[in-house]
């Protein structure tokens, strides 16, 4: 209805692999390489969700592990091939509950969700700033506010729906082990043979509920730049108990969520691109792209967009603004009604 509605020409099936930073003469346009062919445009939004912020965070214990015992969240998993298998679950927060619970109502064996925490995340730390003076002004607070708020929110941890938790405790054979990560795994007889900080356990399957990473350095579309974006840790040096590898790689964005360049003009194109995805999440306070970003995102990238287009085009506009402009109506239309002072 929205595509309908708006007229809006949606291409499906399409994916970006490239975007080439383009000078004169083709007019300071990027080249866009999709799989379809190559367009050009001047301004990119980049609106791709979780993934596209950098990529999964799988846990190094897993990553040198052959792909057919574990997957990601993210992946397309076969779950009914889980069915009669004894399966673990990696992280505390929603991914890991809804694939347990998929796994549990798959027909598994049994389910074992490892979590860190000595307890489940429970108090959604950013519901206290979701206010509209916070909301709307959150861009404006110094970065040593903002880092503080981020660090708050990692630390307090993402909490998993309550309903999403009730869902794998109808299952008996759901198990919970808290304050235990995994330390080790090693694939064994076509099986994981994992130690964790609770035990040794042996699984046929493995999933990483563990989120993802936010880094523009993991994009491969951003390879031809993304060492010219400025990062939070290129910005902002946090104080010792605040330090955050995490953090420190998400993008330093402006306040249209442009990226900006980490050293000045070297890059001077970033400020075309906008990412409007949750690797802004540190720069605005939410998970940008997100329901909560609706409000002010939309309306901050939309303005920069329009404000920086007519700033580059003004000799276009300053003549369209001085240009003629037809009467609407000639002295025929009131010239009996005008006062004639005869002698």
């Amino acid at each position: 209805w929205y595509r309908e509605f708006l007229g809006i020409a949606v291409r499906y099936g399409t994916r970006l692999d490239r975007i080439e930073p383009a000078f004169e003469p083709v007019g300071g346009c990027f080249r866009l390489h999709l799989n379809s062919g190559v367009e050009t445009a001047r301004k990119i939004i980049v609106a791709t969700g979780f993934a596209g912020s950098g990529g999964i965070a799988a846990p190094a214990v897993l990553r040198d592990l052959p792909r057919g015992v574990w997957a990601h969240a993210a992946d397309e998993i076969d779950f009914a091939a889980l069915n009669g298998k004894e399966v673990a679950v990696i992280g505390g927060a929603a991914s890991a509950f809804d694939a347990a619970a998929v796994a549990l109502e798959s027909g598994a064996k049994s389910v074992h969700l490892f979590a860190r925490r000595a307890a489940l995340a429970a108090t959604p730390i950013n519901r206290s700033r979701g206010y509209p003076g916070a909301y709307d002004n959150y861009y404006a607070l110094p970065d040593a506010v903002r880092w503080h708020q981020a660090v708050r929110y990692r630390r307090a941890g993402s909490t998993a729906p309550q309903d999403a938790i009730e869902r794998v405790l109808k299952h008996d054979n759901f198990h919970l082990h808290l304050a235990a990560p995994w330390l080790s795994a090693r694939a064994e007889d076509a099986r994981v043979a994992a130690a964790a900080a609770d035990g040794d356990w042996r699984f046929d399957y493995v999933i990483a509920g563990t989120g993802y990473a936010a880094d523009p350095n993991l994009r491969a579309e951003f390879a031809d730049f993304a060492r010219h974006i400025l990062l939070w840790r290129d910005r902002y040096t946090p104080p010792a108990d605040e330090a955050d590898d995490f953090l420190g790689a998400h993008p330093y964005l402006g306040p249209g969520n442009e990226f900006m360049e980490n050293e000045p003009g070297l890059a001077p194109y970033l400020k075309d691109i906008h990412c409007f995805n949750p690797a802004g999440f540190v720069s605005f306070g939410v998970p940008v792209g997100d329901v909560p970003s609706m409000k002010r995102g939309h309306a901050s990238v939309t303005g920069a967009i329009s404000r920086d287009l007519f700033l580059a085009d003004f000799d276009h506009h300053q003549r369209r603004m001085t240009g003629d402009v037809p009467p609407d109506f000639g002295p025929e239309l009131y010239q009996k009604a005008v006062w004639k002072n005869r002698p």
